[in-house]
């Protein structure tokens, strides 16, 4: 059953992400929910960000990754970065994901 959840975030999620405008929809998630410890800038560097060793989406690692990775992270947390499923809906996810892709240029 949480495999099917998962699958079905991420399926929405992509229908999500598809178009620029919903990257400006994501700037008000990702402000309220990630920006106090990943950075105005996506930088990582917060004081929270410091402690917490939050990774620069500039990073090899975060360019990498897909879009359904960094959904997955975001949903169901990953390492020291806690879960948002119960917090944020799938497309309020997927907005800030989008929106991370325009910090990454």
């Amino acid at each position: 059953m949480i495999r099917q959840f998962a699958i079905a975030v991420m399926l929405s999620a992509f229908a999500f992400i598809a178009t620029p405008a919903h990257s400006q929809a994501g700037a008000a998630t990702y402000k309220a929910k990630c920006m106090m410890c990943h950075a105005a800038d996506g930088s990582g560097n917060t004081p929270a960000g410091k402690s917490m060793a939050a990774i620069p989406f500039s990073s090899p690692a975060i360019l990498r990754a897909s879009d359904a990775d960094l959904i997955a992270a975001t949903t169901n947390g990953k390492g020291k970065m806690p879960a948002y499923k119960s917090q944020l809906t799938a497309p309020q996810i997927a907005g800030a994901i989008a929106y991370i892709h325009t910090l990454q240029k």
